[in-house]
């Protein structure tokens, strides 16, 4: 039986008092509450403090370029559908740098769970604006403030029709951590935005600001309901709803490349006899 231990304790880069520390705890949490040994993991990560979260988890880990997380995801999935494949960076690296990216994965539903710490702030580089960051957030690269408005991730996801989106915050562990389970069990693209406080560069989304506003999305709340997911995405400001804000069925992207059905690529025999014709070319 999988537990927290498995996945490791590892001394972090991080600052003391980073919303980080809560949602690997969180992601921690789901894994064990899913069943999933370290060996059956792929966490895939981009550039940033938050993309740094894999390597704090004892699990199999891609680290590639900034942004570029989902297209390595996106082929691992495709090689290997037994794994369990996990897209972990911020929102700079996913909404800015791979913002391309993220609006494929929507439209193909690859069945890759999405977790982005936004903490609407670039946090490695040493506090830029990030395209989350609000209207006003004045930083030392921006004295006066973003001059584009913020990218509202949620509502992008719920406009575009994506099966699971959810909106979490590290200040609430046990909830976020039930989200990710969900988004773990879900069969297609699953995206769970994640609110967390930057100590350092955002002394504005504070984690008592975060704490004020966010609550969970009560209990009669549809997430089949389009409208209802779209004014949820859009509230944001005196109230932020946690919880699954959209969810639809719709066929992933892997159910229809047929190679796949039969499991990992890399434990299928070899069609000797095409592969002796394609060589036959080059002798």
């Amino acid at each position: 039986m999988v537990k927290l231990e498995d996945y490791g304790r590892y001394e972090t880069a991080w600052c003391p008092g980073c919303g980080n520390f809560a949602i690997v705890e969180a992601v921690k949490k789901a894994l064990v509450a899913s069943a999933l040994e370290p060996h059956q993991v792929l966490f895939v990560s981009g550039i940033g403090q938050a993309a740094k979260a894999p390597h704090y988890l004892n699990a199999n880990v891609f680290n590639g370029l900034h942004g570029r997380s989902l297209p390595a995801a996106t082929g691992a999935r495709l090689a290997n559908p037994d794994l369990k494949v996990i897209v972990q960076s911020g929102d700079g690296c996913n909404y800015g740098e791979g913002g391309n990216h993220f609006l494929a994965a929507i439209r193909r539903n690859v069945d890759i769970t999405m977790l982005v710490h936004d903490n609407l702030v670039y946090g490695l580089t040493k506090g830029q604006a990030s395209p989350t960051s609000e209207d006003g957030f004045v930083t030392k690269a921006q004295p006066h403030g973003p001059t584009a408005e913020p990218f509202n991730p949620v509502a992008v996801a719920v406009a575009m029709g994506a099966s699971f989106v959810a909106r979490g915050f590290s200040g609430e562990v046990d909830h976020l951590a039930g989200l990710i389970q969900q988004a773990l069990a879900w069969r297609g693209f699953a995206l769970v935005d994640i609110l967390q406080p930057c100590v350092s560069f955002n002394k504005v989304n504070t984690f008592a600001w975060f704490k004020k506003r966010c609550y969970l999305l009560p209990d009669d709340y549809d997430a089949a309901d389009f409208g209802a997911a779209m004014k949820a995405a859009y509230e944001w400001g005196e109230r932020i709803p946690l919880g699954v804000i959209y969810r639809r069925e719709k066929g992933s992207f892997e159910a229809r490349f047929p190679a796949v059905a039969a499991g990992p690529l890399a434990g299928q025999d070899v069609y000797r006899a095409a592969l002796a014709k394609v060589l036959k070319k080059y002798a």
